[in-house]
């Protein structure tokens, strides 16, 4: 071990005749060097699969580059147009060349599929002109009409100009049932066509229902588990963590074998004479909460059970030697300190629900369709990436507004219990 000297001008010195506050500072870097070197597999890990995805996925949604890609000379000349009546033949002959060399690289597919996002019959109109491109002449405004008469319609042309930047936010717009008019202003779609605002409110409203069903039935057994001897509290506890020994599918599996017309419930009612008729409990909402609500419950019941567990016995007794009756004591001193559990369990159950996807597909039916089923939807049989990631965002956004609520009211929850 180093013994610390004085040098000719009174600094401290170690023995190998380095400055002390150097030596600390050396060893000080060096600490934090060897704790970087720990965490860095998993700051690798997080960023790797957790912020790379999503910052993928919020580029993707935005994504417009298919456009200027394809359609080249198009969007540049449209740059010119003013946007009142048909644009002028610079942007005809554009078009035409743009038809021609989409027709020859097989892509004018992918920039039709694109726009026909934004207007239905844009996919036909392309495609249909591609394989006429070759017959094109000047004057192009007039070849183009002729080979089909949307070209004179100014509509197709002002949604081309609206979207030639390789960035758009056309897909937050739609996956908030929001338009946009020809002249850029912003409206609401009308009843019948607005799909997606109501699945967002049906996500948040099924979501809700799980997260007070896992409550009302986490809240006893977190309190048992907390207050009973030992031995028992650790049989209950190897309750509640059994269901995530078995797979998410099987125990949904299960639910419906239970839930359906011939299920064990129904057949169970039957018999001893309760119903007559089976009674509907699956591809309904009471199907989704009733086997979401079984399948979160640990998620509820641990966060209860981990700040119940550090409450002491003797505040109730201290209440009840006060003169507050057990209700008394228990809802004015027990159930306040056991907000942080609700809180945590309460956000953790609820973000969950919001993008859950296997059970609500299994379970449920049509009325009961949730966010993470348009994503599905979206990506594997519409094929369209960006929109599913518009979805996905959204969904990201809520889950951080939550978040935000919820670290809110812990911080002012903690700041009163200080």
């Amino acid at each position: 071990m180093s013994t610390p000297t004085v040098d000719n001008e009174s600094e401290i010195v170690t023995a190998d005749g380095i400055p002390l506050r150097i030596s600390i500072k050396r060893a000080e870097r060096k600490r934090k060097i060897r704790a970087f070197g720990l965490i860095f597999p998993l700051f690798l890990f997080v960023l790797l699969f957790f912020v790379f995805p999503i910052v993928k996925l919020g580029l993707v949604s935005i994504d417009n580059s298919i456009v200027p890609d394809i359609l080249v000379h198009s969007v540049v000349a449209i740059e010119e147009w003013d946007g009142n009546g048909l644009p002028p033949e610079s942007v005809y002959a554009a078009m035409a060349k743009d038809l021609v060399e989409g027709k020859k690289n097989r892509t004018i597919g992918k920039v039709a599929k694109r726009l026909n996002f934004e207007k239905s019959g844009y996919r036909q109109l392309l495609i249909s002109s591609a394989r006429k491109s070759k017959r094109l002449n000047a004057p192009f405004k007039d070849a183009l009409i002729q080979a089909n008469k949307k070209w004179g319609e100014p509509a197709y042309w002002q949604i081309l100009a609206r979207e030639n930047s390789p960035i758009t936010f056309s897909y937050f717009f739609a996956a908030l049932d929001l338009g946009i008019n020809a002249d850029g202003s912003i409206y609401m779609q009308p009843e019948e066509q607005s799909i997606y605002i109501e699945i967002f409110a049906r996500t948040l409203v099924i979501s809700a229902q799980v997260t007070i069903a896992c409550l009302l039935l986490g809240f006893p057994i977190a309190y048992l588990m907390a207050n009973l001897p030992a031995r028992t509290s650790n049989l209950l506890i190897i309750l509640v963590l059994l269901p995530f020994w078995i797979s998410l599918l099987v125990r949904t599996t299960a639910w419906i074998v239970l839930l359906q017309d011939q299920g064990l419930i129904n057949q169970t009612l039957q018999l001893i004479g309760v119903i007559d008729e089976p009674l509907g409990l699956i591809r309904n909402r009471i199907g989704v909460v009733v086997a979401m609500t079984h399948i979160l419950l640990p998620f509820m019941t641990l966060p209860l059970f981990s700040v119940m567990k550090g409450i002491n016995p003797s505040l109730m007794r201290a209440a009840s030697s006060m003169g507050a009756n057990p209700v008394q004591a228990f809802f004015q001193v027990y159930l306040p300190l056991t907000v942080a559990g609700i809180g945590a369990g309460g956000l953790l159950v609820f973000i969950l629900s919001v993008g859950y996807y296997i059970t609500p597909a299994l379970v449920g039916g049509p009325q009961d369709i949730m966010a993470s089923q348009l994503i599905d939807v979206q990506m594997n049989k519409q094929l369209n990436w960006n929109m599913a990631s518009a979805i996905g965002v959204i969904l990201l956004g809520i889950t951080m507004v939550l978040f935000a609520i919820y670290n809110r009211l812990v911080g002012i929850d903690r700041m009163k219990l200080g």
